[in-house]
């Protein structure tokens, strides 16, 4: 069994600040599908039949990060992914100039969902906005770039959904909202971290000179119900 919070971030959060969200049966526990597709275990020994007959429904699929199972009733698919680059940092980064930084509500909640279908979709849900805080920028009254917080653990946060319109990609604004963010959350007592794909390598770089430091790679993949 995982011995720190971060080795198992979806059932850590769903257990602790997200715990009043957490859907479960047994030893599977899940986010409600609005929020965001991730189910998680908090060992790989699970027997996880009755689990996922209870929380999934036919075409439901969900993603696990951290623990992933031995073994799967007949009927399931898991397809492991590249391993994630989980990533943290524990020094407060340098602010750089640029648009004013706004905390983001339900009213801008449209452009929120519009930015993330646009180039982080898959795992951004209508109700993702409600796991934690999200800020963003706006230039010419359209949401340029945005960063929020996700899972967690105590002591711990995750800053996520860090995103930049096409449009204005270089101009340094994705940098600006995660050293804003990385500085709040420590400054509230808590580490902040990310996940990023090693295919992602622009990304991983920027977080790289910033200040974050690999902490460990973390397995990923894919869990659905196969059609018969």
């Amino acid at each position: 069994m995982p011995s720190h919070p971060l080795d198992n971030p979806f059932h850590s959060a769903l257990g602790s600040i997200h715990a009043g969200l957490a859907l479960r049966h047994g030893e599977v526990a899940r986010y409600p599908a609005g929020f965001a597709p991730f189910l998680a275990i908090p060992h790989a020994g699970v027997d996880m039949r009755e689990g996922l007959d209870a929380l999934l429904p036919a075409g439901d699929d969900v993603l696990m990060l951290g623990v992933l199972p031995d073994r799967l009733p007949d009927g399931w698919r898991l397809e492991p992914f590249a391993d994630l680059a989980q990533m943290h940092c524990d020094r407060e980064l340098a602010v750089i100039d640029g648009p004013e930084i706004v905390e983001l509500q339900e009213a801008h909640r449209a452009d929120v969902l519009a930015l993330t279908a646009l180039v982080y979709p898959h795992y951004f849900r209508p109700r993702t906005m409600d796991l934690g805080r999200y800020f963003g920028m706006y230039v010419d009254g359209r949401l340029a770039a945005m960063i929020g917080e996700r899972l967690g653990a105590p002591g711990f946060r995750e800053m996520s959904a860090i995103c930049t319109h096409p449009d204005v990609l270089g101009r340094g604004y994705a940098r600006r909202l995660t050293a804003f963010l990385t500085n709040r959350t420590l400054r509230a007592g808590n580490i902040p971290f990310l996940h990023v794909a090693y295919s992602n390598a622009r990304a991983k770089a920027l977080y790289e000179r910033m200040g974050y430091r690999l902490r460990r790679d973390i397995a990923f993949a894919g869990l659905w119900r196969e059609l018969r």
